[in-house]
């Protein structure tokens, strides 16, 4: 599976794209700002965007939501209980002195264990309250030079040595925790976690020392 790394936006947020290597499907997932640079990932890559999946609602993680639709046809997709920020996006921020466009409404409403598929690809929903009602994270497993492998992309759930903040509207600390500790470190210890901001780590290393809801 080919998967892209991008920081976008004045706030950087984490985009990432996967892609079916023997198919050329693809997702975006949280498509924050800059959508020609996902554009040109993407031709570079010679892929074909079927899914734009949002992790949450807030304006840094679907800022390109409407170009990247407009572009490439994708359905966009959500959690339901945060499909109703994707109207609200410029207003929200406007609030932070920074300027987004509202994104199309959602093409397809997400629940937890649901499948989304691209290719010879699927992604498992998660849904993992805390940061906003709807947030979700993505469990993914695949096979790479012979070996498997499993991902997360958790948005702003999980962070390396942090977590997302809960002093947003629809944010709830207990709640947050309590989604990362059984939707999330119920995980393979050697799972990637793949986080809507800064850089990477692993389901193992954050349960061990991750002083917000660290179990080791």
């Amino acid at each position: 599976m080919i998967i892209r790394q991008m920081a976008l936006g004045p706030i950087q947020a984490n985009c990432f794209i996967l892609g079916c290597e023997k198919t050329r499907q693809a997702v975006v997932i949280d498509p924050g700002d800059d959508a020609d640079r996902i554009l040109t990932s993407l031709a570079g890559d010679r892929l074909t965007v079927v899914h734009i999946i949002n992790t949450h609602g807030h304006f840094d993680h679907v800022g390109a939501n409407k170009r990247l639709k407009e572009a490439t046809g994708a359905d966009v997709l959500i959690h339901s209980a945060d499909a109703p920020m994707l109207t609200q996006l410029s207003a929200t921020a406007a609030a932070w002195g920074l300027a987004a466009e509202n994104s199309p409404t959602a093409d397809r409403l997400l629940e937890d264990g649901d499948a989304i598929t691209f290719g010879t690809h699927s992604l498992k929903v998660l849904h993992t309250p805390g940061h906003t009602t709807g947030g979700i994270c993505l469990y993914v497993e695949f096979t790479h030079a012979g070996a498997l492998q499993k991902a997360v992309f958790v948005g702003d759930t999980l962070f390396a040595g942090s977590i997302g903040r809960t002093d947003f509207p629809g944010g709830n600390f207990d709640t947050l925790i309590n989604s990362i500790r059984t939707k999330l470190f119920t995980l393979d210890e050697d799972v990637k976690v793949y986080p809507g901001h800064m850089g990477n780590t692993a389901i193992g290393v954050e349960k061990r020392t991750n002083p917000f809801c660290g179990m080791g």
